[in-house]
């Protein structure tokens, strides 16, 4: 089968399009023929070398897999041949998703969304998964709660808007201006270009001195420090970036706020949570872009970029 494999760490152009042999299912786990794929900030992350340790080379990577079972393995019982599926592969745990072809566990894998194309399906897999656990699962967000959402034009950011307004929750989030009809078109209630206003200010403002109840950070930098600031009290952040430098928190405390730090976990679960969603009309994934398998160097050049152009995700046909 063709994948795309990685060979040594460094820039999109580390990756090859390559011929390796087709995996074959094991007990408890089913083959896929991969239909699309997705890229994520995590896929160039660990394409640089930011995770030596746990990416043993050569590698298959990628994080999102849409497509149709092709065999199953003794002990499946929730898929057939012909089965429409979606999931994340496992993280750090074997090969991802660049490929013709990809083998999960049963208990990992969910039926696709009828009404989600392939392309869309495996665009809402990784950053649905994470907006999930970082709302429900970790922040509790409640009905009549507010939010502030950072990055509310990204992959994780626009389907985290969504899910909060599906929630009952109001939105306010972080763009640039060039992206505020988007973001309003995702439910954001209010946005803020944080190249031009302090959010902080603006939040305050908007929330009439009170400060949000859920602070959703898709971008790092002084996010945490700054959080504080914006929050109620017993107020709450959910970071799903690399915190960089030290930040002092000490603020936090008189919010008696609390922080959690979310890496994603897969399961069926999430993904049937997700698919009721979808089929109510409340989430949809937007596809700002699309590339083939053999242009995987390109997709993340161009969402490495800092101004790429993009709402949404980039999405990956490997079938054409």
């Amino acid at each position: 089968m063709k994948a795309i494999t990685l060979n040594t760490f460094g820039g999109p152009d580390a990756f090859e399009l390559s011929e390796v042999a087709k995996p074959v299912p094991g007990a408890g786990q089913v083959l896929v023929r991969v239909h699309a794929t997705s890229i994520n900030p995590l896929d160039y992350q660990v394409r640089r070398g930011d995770y030596p340790d746990l990416v043993p080379l050569p590698a298959i990577t990628g994080h999102d897999v849409s497509g149709v079972v092709e065999e199953i393995g003794a002990g499946v019982t929730a898929f057939a041949p012909g089965d429409e599926v979606w999931y994340t592969p496992q993280i750090f745990d074997g090969p991802g998703s660049y490929a013709e072809y990809h083998v999960a566990a049963e208990s990992i894998i969910g039926k696709k969304p009828a009404t989600l194309s392939h392309l869309e399906a495996a665009s809402l897999t990784l950053v649905g998964g994470t907006a999930w656990e970082a709302l429900v699962v970790r922040a509790g967000l409640r009905v009549g709660e507010s939010i502030l959402i950072h990055g509310g034009a990204g992959g994780v950011g626009h389907v985290a808007i969504q899910l909060a307004k599906a929630m009952g929750a109001r939105v306010i989030t972080t763009v640039r201006e060039a992206n505020f009809d988007f973001a309003r078109s995702m439910g954001a209630d209010v946005v803020i270009d944080y190249a031009k206003e302090d959010y902080v200010q603006a939040v305050m403002r908007e929330t009439a001195g009170q400060g949000v109840d859920v602070v959703f950070d898709t971008i790092g930098g002084d996010t945490l420090a700054r959080s504080p600031d914006v929050l109620a009290q017993l107020g709450r952040l959910v970071s799903i970036v690399d915190i960089g430098k030290p930040q002092n928190l000490i603020n936090a405390w008189g919010k008696n706020a609390s922080y959690h730090f979310v890496f994603t976990r897969q399961n069926r679960g999430k993904l049937d949570e997700l698919s009721a969603l979808v089929e109510r009309g409340q989430l949809r994934p937007h596809v700002g872009a699309t590339y083939s398998l053999a242009d995987i160097p390109l997709a993340h050049a161009r969402l490495e970029s800092a101004n790429n152009g993009l709402w949404g995700k980039i999405a990956i046909a490997v079938v054409q």
